[in-house]
This record gives C-alpha cells, sequence and structure tokens, in this order.
C-alpha cells in the first residue's frame, strides 16, 4: 500500500465519523493565522480554535510573502476576516538559509524562480518585518489587528513579538 493508498483509507474512516458540513467558508472568528509549514506547530490546537474558525495560511519560514498578502486580501476583501496572527517559531530551518546559495542550486535545473526564499538570524526581528509588511499593505483593508507571536517548538508556548 502506498502512502497515498493510507491517506485515502484513512479518509474512508474520517467519512465515517463526519455529518455534512453546510457552513460558510468565511472564518467565523473572522481570523486569518499566517505561519510556517513546520509539521510540529498544531495552529488550531495551541490558539484554542477549531476548524471553520480561522484561515491558516502557511509557507516556509511564516513569511509574509507577496502570495501571502494575495492570499489575506481574498480573505479579508471576500471572506470578511479582520484580525491577523503571524506566528513564525524557535528552531525553524528557514533560520540561517543561504537563499542565494538556494536559488543557485535551482538554477542547475535550467528553470530560475521568480520568488525569493528569503530566510532569517533573528525569528523576533522576521515576525516584526512580517507584521510591518502587512501593515505597509494597502491591498488590506484591515490592517489594524495585526500581532506577530513566536511559537516555541519545545514547550509549545506562544509569545508576543511584535
Amino acid at each position: 500500500m502506498t502512502l497515498f493508498d493510507e491517506l485515502l483509507a484513512a479518509n474512508a474512516g474520517y467519512l465515517a465519523d463526519r455529518t455534512p458540513d453546510d457552513s460558510p467558508a468565511a472564518p467565523s472568528r473572522r481570523l486569518a493565522v499566517v505561519t510556517c509549514m513546520d509539521a510540529r506547530l498544531d495552529v488550531l490546537g495551541a490558539l484554542g480554535l477549531e476548524l471553520g474558525q480561522a484561515h491558516v495560511l502557511r509557507n516556509a519560514g511564516g513569511i509574509v510573502t507577496s502570495d501571502v498578502l494575495r492570499s489575506l486580501a481574498i480573505s479579508q476583501r471576500a471572506l470578511g476576516t479582520n484580525s491577523i496572527a503571524i506566528i513564525q517559531h524557535t528552531l525553524c530551518g528557514m533560520s540561517g538559509f543561504d537563499d542565494a546559495a538556494f536559488r543557485s542550486e535551482l538554477a542547475s535545473t535550467g528553470e530560475l524562480p521568480d520568488w525569493d526564499v528569503p530566510g532569517f538570524d533573528d525569528v523576533h526581528h522576521s515576525v516584526r518585518q512580517s507584521v510591518e509588511r502587512v501593515r505597509s499593505s494597502s491591498w488590506l483593508p484591515e490592517r489594524g489587528l495585526v500581532a506577530g507571536f513566536v511559537f516555541d517548538v519545545r514547550t509549545g508556548e506562544i509569545t508576543r513579538a511584535d
């Protein structure tokens, strides 16, 4: 059985316990969370949220990129969110990440990406930069309720970082 077969089998079990969901796509807490794709982060659990209460946008590092701003614009303008939490974390793979070396590696394939892979040395500074990027984006009508946090992957504690 392949990994994908295992996923489909797990979905069959999930369906057995699930009732049809007709709730709206808009998150009930009107919250969007930008965070890292790191598999150690249980964002909903750590924040006391349930499915349907927040949009969760994940990428490498939880860094606010152009694509994240695109998703936040849709989240706010089409689906009514008005608060944004940016959560990066300790022991992140993007800490000390060498963008130039990675782009060089990708260039060896014959195609250069049209995106950057920014790393960081200080997670608190990176969070503050992402918060500022959100606050300065004219695409977002709701920029006043933005907060930055750091998730400690060892303890699960979340602290303010903005």
